[in-house]
């Protein structure tokens, strides 16, 4: 499966490195959480395609177990909720080795502004979209930790961008959504602080704005055209960058950097 690169000033991120640094991608594992549907199963199925192990995150075994049978590959079912602490260290447990994990579960809500919006609503969507990004990185980071070329990939938001929500051009300059949109926002604020923390030990962390999609994530990205597997690849250049490939980044899912 050859991947496009991501771009930054015309720099493609993913082959403007050294060529075939990562070997072969057959010997990586990875880790995607939420990819029993949307975004995540076309995250997990262009990787087990592209000759990784994957484990396909999913809370719910069935659904789960028919997203590995439909993938194939080399696509193991991890039973997973990101919301509960038991079912995080279970699944670590599992996962002797990681080079990958991508987190991608995530809920939205209704399309209410914060003044409507009730602080149950924020609660419910915090604990899988932040704490329970927060719970699951820090479980695996010590099989993260093991791998020679570890990366982290948050699927974020483009509307979790600040810059944008104040830009009074910008599609994205709404109150609508808050819960969801902040939680974005707080998302990539973690990216950053991951990335400074993790350094060190070689981790990449990045995010990805993979743009509005034919998922079941809201009314709108339901109706919406966006194919799933479009946004899904670039999870995948993010989730396969070169040793020189950047750290702490936001970008769409064309490669092209996002504002803070």
């Amino acid at each position: 499966m050859r991947l496009a690169g991501l771009t930054r000033g015309g720099r493609s991120l993913l082959l403007g490195g050294r060529s075939g640094s990562f070997g072969g991608v057959e010997n990586l594992v990875a880790l995607v959480t939420g990819a029993n549907t949307g975004i995540g199963k076309e995250i997990a199925r262009q990787l087990a395609g592209a000759g990784l192990t994957v484990y396909l995150g999913s809370r719910d075994a069935a659904r789960g177990e028919h997203a590995v049978e439909e993938i194939g590959g080399d696509t193991r079912l991890l039973v997973l909720d990101v919301t509960n602490d038991a079912s995080i260290a279970g699944a670590a447990d599992q996962v002797g080795a990681l080079d990958i994990l991508v987190n991608n579960a995530g809920m939205s809500g209704d399309g209410k502004t914060p003044d409507q919006e009730d602080t149950g609503t924020f609660r419910r969507i915090y604990e899988t979209n932040v704490f329970g990004v927060v719970a699951v990185t820090n479980a695996f980071l010590p099989a993260l930790r093991r791998s020679a070329r570890p990366r982290i990939v948050n699927i974020s938001s483009g509307t979790g961008s600040l810059t944008w929500a104040t830009d009074p051009q910008s599609r994205h300059r709404s109150g609508r959504y808050a819960a969801y949109r902040s939680s974005k926002t707080a998302l990539n604020a973690l990216t950053v602080f991951y990335a400074h923390t993790l350094a060190d030990d070689g981790i990449k962390v990045n995010a990805l704005a993979p743009g509005l999609r034919r998922t079941g994530l809201n009314p709108a990205a339901a109706a919406s055209g966006g194919d799933p597997a479009e946004a899904a690849a670039g999870a995948v250049q993010l989730a396969l960058l070169p040793d020189d490939g950047p750290t702490g980044g936001f970008f769409s899912w064309d490669g092209t950097p996002v504002p803070w």
